[in-house]
């Protein structure tokens, strides 16, 4: 028996939508920047370590040095609190999109499979054994037929 082959996709553009020129340079900006600062932040940390561990450093700058630091820290702690109410709001647009549009979507698709297997076993029950059944008797009749010589096999 020969299996059916899937049709060719003939579909003429891309699965995903290709980047313009305008998108492509902002993604380059933003890992510029994303670069730039990492550096800048390494090099103040390299810059602070060096001060702090040189001996004749003057103990009013290490705790200038030290209250900058303390500030830094601050301000990157109330970034991580506003990114982390951003992903809360974000968990729960996705919760409610999940109960309230997914969720009725996959009890309409169940609903719909078990019509269809409803279906499909009445249609089996009702038309397609009758049918088997009728072609059983016939092919048994006409080979009886046959045997007794009263038709003769066409060849």
């Amino acid at each position: 028996m020969e299996t059916p082959s899937l049709p060719a996709d003939n579909s003429t553009g891309p699965s995903r939508p290709e980047m313009s020129k305008q998108e492509l340079n902002q993604q380059r900006r933003i890992v510029i920047s994303i670069t730039i600062g990492i550096v800048l932040v390494l090099a103040i940390l390299i810059t602070s370590l060096v001060y702090l561990l040189h001996p004749n450093t003057d103990a009013a700058y290490v705790a200038r040095i030290r209250d900058v630091f303390i500030i830094v820290m601050a301000l990157e702690s109330l970034l991580i609190g506003v990114v982390l109410v951003v992903l809360i709001i974000q968990m729960a647009r996705l919760t409610n999109l999940l109960q309230n549009e997914i969720k009725p979507i996959l009890e309409s698709t169940n609903e719909t499979i078990s019509t269809l297997r409803g279906t499909s076993q009445f249609l089996s029950d009702n038309l397609v054994e009758p049918v088997l059944k009728i072609n059983e008797y016939s092919a048994g009749i006409q080979k009886l037929v046959e045997l007794l010589g009263l038709i003769r096999k066409k060849t």
